[in-house]
């Protein structure tokens, strides 16, 4: 039988309905899908084994919950999710502002409505989608938004005085009964604004003015909020947080192939894009890699996080960057090289907060060296470590080595005053040019990764170039929308000054 077809509450009655709470919905549905091993919370990666185990709990303990964790966790989407954990449909008597149940109402609209319509009261079926509400919580934020308030122009047009209950305009919190709601950043709520909560998730009711009202309501409540140490915006009050039972810690990806399919998963790249422009997994995880830098960089704000909505931000603008070179180039391919990686410093500086070095510094530069950090590490993924081929000075004498230093010859071809000028706008015909043209750069790649193509090995060759400069092996410089490449010592020589560090590189000399 279609249930949405039971319009009265005479035929609801006949049909066997029985009322159950919204925990208790939860809890049974939730069971099922455990039951029959089913994803409960699908698309949200990485918490697999410590958040979603928690959440589960705090559901089948009927909880209301508090999510703790820096911005960019999915603790919203967390709380959306849940709605997928209610029944399909439940019944509300038509026109009720705050969802009654039929066979249970409780505001004095339903309640009068039932006296003197009785089985014939009409009903409606209200879908799981509809049964959500959220807030984010604001300094302006005030009882009556969320909790309800007299209203005296309702109170002129229906003639009543201001001690009739149907004078009252509900706030969103009653508007969301029989369903869940979400107030994000709860710490931002004034103190008097979460003692209005204290009520409603003691005792189940809302208490609006002078009224004797004690009306229940039937609500799973989340809560978001920055842990209250690293805020330093506001804190949850004492007595509110003590009656929130499960308060569950949220966490960044812990490791980059987490990180890489959250970003998989969530960038928004046209299907045009993907058909014109391949991008790597080598720059996948470069795009990754930045984001953990930022998360351990001194110059970051690591009270602030560093979301996950920077890597997918960044991966998008990877993919414009290399589009619009195709297009003003007309090329019908190409693919991502890290020198469209310039492309995505808007999508760093936007997504970080900095500490008070990191403003001296300037985001722009901090952004350019937490790419060149994530090429550092990126980099002993691919090739080995060039700090492996530096001398060692154990008692003045070099110490020996098993294998010979692979980077020697392309060293050697920029200490010889040769350089590598790349606008970043050059066609891939001219790039690969320019990367062939660098002795000892092709067969050092091709050393490594012999079944690459032509497209991958230059990329790989880019590589080893940017590889190179963030060992401070050669110099590399961005200005007026280029990458130069140039010989250590040659370029300190240039800006006035010298610099040790590529002499204790294991080198002959030419």
């Amino acid at each position: 039988m279609d249930i949405k077809k039971i319009k009265t509450v005479g035929a609801l009655k006949k049909s066997g309905y029985q009322p159950k709470t919204v925990k208790e919905e939860l809890r049974a549905n939730l069971i099922k899908k455990l039951q029959q091993k089913e994803t409960t919370f699908p698309g949200i990666l990485g918490y697999e084994e410590s958040v979603v185990p928690d959440v589960e709990r705090a559901l089948l303990s009927k909880h209301n919950i508090l999510f703790l964790g820096l911005r960019g966790q999915a603790k919203t989407r967390m709380a959306r999710l849940m709605t997928e954990l209610l029944d399909e449909y439940i019944p509300c008597i038509s026109g009720s502002e705050i969802n009654d149940d039929p066979l249970q109402p409780v505001s004095r609209y339903a309640l009068d409505l039932l006296a003197t319509q009785g089985d014939d009261t009409p009903i409606h079926w209200i879908h799981r989608s509809e049964r959500y509400g959220e807030k984010l919580a604001t300094p302006d934020v005030s009882v009556a938004d969320l909790i309800g308030d007299v209203d005296p122009i309702k109170a002129a047009n229906l003639r009543l005085t201001f001690a009739d209950e149907r004078v009252i305009h509900y706030g969103i919190i009653p508007k969301s009964n029989r369903g869940i709601f979400v107030i994000n950043e709860i710490p931002d709520l004034q103190a008097r604004i979460q003692v209005a909560l204290f009520n409603i998730l003691e005792e189940g009711d809302i208490q609006i003015r002078g009224f004797k009202l004690r009306l229940p309501l039937d609500m799973l409540f989340v809560f978001t909020a920055n842990p209250e140490d690293y805020t330093n915006r506001g804190s949850i009050v004492t007595p509110l947080k003590d009656r929130i039972e499960s308060q569950i810690l949220t966490h960044y990806p812990k490791t980059l192939e987490t990180s890489l399919a959250i970003t998989a998963q969530e960038a928004e790249i046209d299907a045009a894009q993907k058909a014109m422009i391949n991008t790597s997994d080598l720059i996948k995880r470069l795009i990754e890699q930045v984001a953990f830098e930022a998360r351990s960089n001194e110059y970051v704000d690591k009270k602030s996080g560093v979301s996950a909505r920077l890597t997918i931000a960044a991966l998008e603008n990877a993919v414009s960057a290399a589009e619009r070179r195709a297009i003003i180039n007309q090329e019908k391919n190409t693919q991502v090289w890290i020198s469209d990686l310039a492309g995505i410093i808007p999508s760093i500086t936007g997504k970080i907060e900095l500490v008070y070095e990191g403003e001296q510094e300037g985001p722009y530069q901090v952004a350019l060296n937490l790419m060149d950090k994530a090429i550092r590490t990126q980099f002993i993924q691919y090739f080995p470590n060039p700090e492996s081929f530096k001398k060692k000075r154990n008692t003045g004498k070099e110490s020996s080595r098993e294998e010979e230093n692979p980077f020697k010859a392309v060293i050697r071809w920029f200490d010889n005053g040769n350089s590598v000028d790349t606008p970043f706008g050059l066609t891939d015909k001219e790039k690969i040019v320019q990367l062939y043209a660098v002795n000892g750069l092709h067969p050092l790649v091709k050393k490594y990764f012999s079944k690459a193509n032509e497209m991958e090995t230059a990329l790989l060759m880019e590589f080893v170039l940017h590889g190179l400069a963030s060992y401070s092996l050669i110099s590399k410089k961005m200005v007026d929308n280029r990458i130069e490449f140039k010989d250590l010592i040659g370029s300190m020589v240039n800006l006035g000054g010298l610099t040790s560090g590529a002499e204790d590189f294991d080198e002959e000399e030419s």
